[in-house]
């Protein structure tokens, strides 16, 4: 379709008293496809349910300002302030550290949305970020690497549905001693669970309690020590994600023992190269520090984006930053990166939940 013929709107926002305006770039002048509306109502009302009264901290890049746009919209809609600012205009890319400017207006609000499509070594910069968050207890949605095919598929999920069954799963796993899970490319590994880390529901619906990815869809503890394969058939994390993409065809084997990577192997050397390095950053980078389960149901493949990929049904594991501040792990990592395969069985205590990536608990 012609740009001429493409249908698309400008989100033209009032001034109201107590808007906060944006520096440079005016996010609320951008042009953004209107198919991006639905996905952004979802995050601004669904998802954080933000109030009128709230003030907004909205933070972009240059790559995902349309996508931002379409929130600002919808932020006007609700009539709240809110403030928009985008990465390039304050800082270099990469980030070497949070900007200043954003620090210091998210030590004002009530909630903070990030859309930003994520650059090599910037996740000091994001845990910085974080770290505001976890300490003025804030709603953050993470929508890092958000792109327009998340915003048409994941972004319109039902999430009280999503959440509703999130609740059903954290009910089985929340006193189980080990979870076993297994694929038909190859996983078969099982995490013991320490009863003393807690299970975190991140389903979309996001509270003070603790920040989401959006879209969301999972749940997610520390694990106490897990062992075995996992073969990656999905995706890797982090920037690791945006260069690799979808595995299906070149998977990535993982072997582990005692919660650490003892070897990895692809017949792509570069990513071989790449996890190896990026798991051996710092003492703990090799640890299994999140071990999750998928529950967003309404999505049907893996795309190669790991902000969607990760909610997609199956067991997913991390490596690195454990997240301590919510699970109660003790220990710390400076990196974190995700892994995910597809079509999983899964044994909780024994019982199966999951077969060939079908949850056999939803009714």
């Amino acid at each position: 379709m012609s740009c001429k013929r493409r249908r698309r709107c400008t989100s033209r926002i009032v001034e109201r008293i107590g808007l906060a305006q944006p520096v440079l770039t005016d996010i609320t002048r951008i042009e953004f496809d209107p198919q991006f509306s639905p996905g952004a109502y979802n995050a601004v009302n669904t998802c954080l349910r933000i109030l009128p009264s709230e003030k907004v901290t909205l933070i972009t890049d240059n790559a995902c300002r349309e996508i931002a746009a379409s929130i600002a919209q919808e932020l006007a809609k609700v009539g709240c302030s809110f403030k928009a600012l985008v990465l390039e205009d304050l800082a270099p890319r990469p980030l070497a550290g949070l900007p200043r400017e954003i620090a210091e207006d998210m030590e004002t609000s009530d909630v903070s949305i990030f859309a930003v499509r994520v650059q090599t070594n910037e996740l000091k910069s994001r845990m910085e970020m974080t770290s505001i968050v976890n300490r003025r207890r804030m709603r953050h949605a993470h929508m890092v690497n958000i792109n327009r095919q998340i915003m048409l598929e994941g972004m319109r999920a039902d999430f009280n549905h999503v959440d509703a069954l999130s609740s059903k799963v954290m009910e089985i796993v929340g006193k189980a001693k080990e979870i076993t899970g297994k694929t038909a490319a190859g996983c078969d590994f099982t995490g013991a669970l320490n009863p003393d880390y807690r299970w975190l529901k991140t389903s979309g619906i996001i509270s003070r309690d603790k920040w989401g990815n959006l879209p969301g869809g999972e749940i997610f503890t520390s694990p106490g020590e897990v062992n075995g394969v996992y073969v990656v058939d999905g995706v890797v994390g982090d920037y690791l994600c945006d260069k690799y993409g979808d595995l299906q065809y070149q998977p990535l084997t993982i072997r582990m023992q005692a919660n650490r990577i003892t070897e990895v192997f692809s017949e792509n050397k570069g990513l071989e190269q790449d996890f190896w390095s990026y798991t051996h950053t710092d003492e703990n980078s090799d640890r299994v520090g999140e071990f999750a389960i998928g529950t967003n149901i309404e999505l049907t493949n893996i795309i190669g984006q790991i902000l969607q990929d990760e909610k997609y049904p199956g067991i997913h594991i991390a490596f690195g930053n454990p997240y301590g501040e919510h699970t109660g792990a003790k220990w710390h990592s400076g990196t974190h990166i995700d892994v995910v395969g597809r079509n999983f069985d899964i044994w909780v205590d024994g019982r199966q939940i999951m077969k060939k990536g079908q949850f056999l608990i939803e009714d």
